[in-house]
């Protein structure tokens, strides 16, 4: 199982691939099933072995991203996650047939476990920084060499100066959302058990994952509210969450040796 990518099925025949189980997740025995719909309409159900079980369903024929089986995932995550922590696996993961599922369970159960463990009673919240165009009086005078150069644009315009003004202006703008993105992060990391960066590129400069204590939910949404208030004129700051804790498991355990 890979909590990123679908499993790819084995050869096999046709009867195999209409065994084959949608996986939604993996969570301590005793949970209730959820009652929302899974991906496709299927009625999900759970398979429990090791003191552990999992939230399948069966594979729909054609397995695609839509929005409504998007949601009809999520949705079922989100029925498992109120009820105690949870190994979410991510759309479309596979597993070929129900007794290779509760082999992988019962195989990997100690690994599984410790992963249920370290997300007990927490939640993610991702926060996103987008570059904010900044105001050209304010970016003059934080920068004494921008200043130089519009000065000197203005007593000799033409259009090489104006594109190196442009220029420059532009790398300011950046430079100045990703100061205030380190800034966020060095106000909102003390506050998470861990946090986890994602990708980011020329217009995203802030791209983090944050594992919190429930508790400490209130706490967090203040602060990132705080952040937005005071660097809003040159980040762009949105917050996702409670969110199941994708960014901080890992289903698949370590190689023997490792």
């Amino acid at each position: 199982m890979s909590a990123t990518a679908p499993t790819t099925l084995t050869a096999g025949t046709a009867a195999d691939a209409e065994a084959a189980l949608y996986v939604y997740g993996i969570a301590p025995a005793g949970v209730r099933t959820p009652g929302s719909p899974g991906v496709g309409g299927a009625p999900v159900r759970l398979l429990t072995e090791s003191g552990l079980c999992a939230a399948v369903s069966a594979t729909p024929a054609r397995l695609r991203p839509r929005r409504r089986d998007l949601m009809a995932h999520q949705a079922v995550l989100d029925e498992l996650a109120a009820q105690g922590p949870l190994l979410p696996m991510r759309f479309a993961v596979l597993s070929p047939r129900q007794d290779v599922l509760l082999s992988q369970l019962r195989s990997d159960a100690a690994h599984l476990t410790r992963q249920l463990d370290g997300v007990r009673g927490c939640v993610e919240f991702n926060v996103k920084g987008a570059v904010v165009p900044g105001s050209f009086a304010e970016l003059v005078r934080r920068d004494e060499k921008l200043r130089t150069l519009a000065l000197r644009t203005r007593r000799r315009p033409d259009y090489e100066a104006n594109v190196r003004l442009g220029e420059a202006v532009a790398r300011a703008v950046h430079r100045e959302a990703r100061r205030a993105a380190q800034e966020v992060l060095d106000r909102l990391t003390p506050l998470a058990v861990r946090t986890a960066g994602g990708p980011t590129g020329d217009e995203q400069v802030l791209s983090a994952s944050f594992l919190l204590r429930s508790a400490d939910e209130p706490r967090f949404r203040r602060a990132v509210d705080a952040c937005a208030r005071e660097r809003g004129d040159r980040l762009a700051l949105s917050v996702t969450g409670p969110l199941p804790c994708y960014s901080f498991v890992d289903p698949s355990p370590a190689p023997a040796g490792r």
